[in-house]
């Protein structure tokens, strides 16, 4: 009988102490981590916001990588000066258009871009750049106004960058879309690149986005991976003669310990073909 129930206290003990690291670790893993990888200490009217657009069927689509602190006029020059086309409005004749620019391997530079919508609007602006004779592959960015003034009074806008790597149905729904490139992070890094050199940027600071994700899907059934930090250009006004060596005001050093570790993992989520 003694040596039942110190069988029975033992494991009892153990069952608690299981109990316990289990408490510990989801703790640990779901509320003070996360905690930790939040801030938002250069834009704080961001920091309540959603991190992720919607189709127009209300799917979790692209998340939020990318923005830009400026003026509507600002915007326009700035993304002009780097090379970027403004996206043609989606219409029976564009849609016609950018159906001929896949099938013939012709230049259309303005390819309309699908809608999604953040907030519960669609993007006020989109923007492109070729990377191919034809409208299959590009890079393109999506922009909404998040804040009518953010910290140095002038509008917040948030964006997703990202590369149609191709033309193919959707993975979800069967229609017809562009499918994107997993690696969302190097678009994000392309866009600040050519903002950066078009001189239009007084600094650069990043925010928490959604977080470090390695197996995302967005509305079209596509993969995505990114360190989860939005990155923002703050443009210089009228968009011209800024320095050409802009400066980048650093993340929390929590911040930037994580985003070392992340990108020495990502490379084994790449999928590229």
């Amino acid at each position: 009988m003694t040596n039942s129930a110190e069988g029975g206290t033992k494991k009892r003990r153990w069952v608690g102490r299981l109990a316990v690291v289990l408490f510990a670790y989801l703790v640990l893993a779901y509320f003070l981590v996360p905690l930790l990888w939040i801030h938002h200490e250069h834009e704080a009217g961001l920091a309540s916001l959603p991190m992720l657009t919607r189709t127009s069927d209300d799917i979790p689509a692209d998340p939020l990588n990318v923005g830009i602190v400026g003026n509507d006029e600002d915007i326009v020059r700035a993304m002009s000066a780097a090379g970027w086309f403004a996206a043609d409005a989606v219409t029976l004749r564009s849609s016609f258009e950018i159906v001929g620019s896949v099938v013939l391997d012709r230049p259309y530079h303005n390819a309309p871009v699908s809608p999604l919508y953040y907030l519960g609007k669609k993007e006020q602006y989109a923007f492109e750049k070729p990377a191919g004779r034809s409208a299959d592959r590009r890079h393109h960015v999506r922009f909404w106004k998040a804040l009518e003034k953010g910290d140095d009074g002038r509008p917040v806008w948030l964006g997703s960058a990202t590369f149609d790597r191709s033309v193919g149905l959707s993975h979800d729904t069967g229609q017809v879309t562009h499918h994107i490139d997993a690696d969302i992070d190097s678009e994000r890094d392309l866009l600040m690149t050519n903002l950066r050199e078009a001189r239009v940027v007084s600094n650069f600071f990043q925010i928490s986005g959604i977080g470090p994700t390695m197996f995302g899907r967005n509305g079209g059934g596509d993969p995505y991976y990114t360190d989860g930090e939005i990155h923002i250009a703050v443009l210089v006004p009228g968009a011209a003669n800024g320095p050409a060596n802009p400066p980048t005001i650093p993340p929390p050093a929590l911040i930037a310990l994580k985003d070392a570790i992340w990108h020495g993992i990502a490379p084994q989520a790449d999928s590229k073909p």
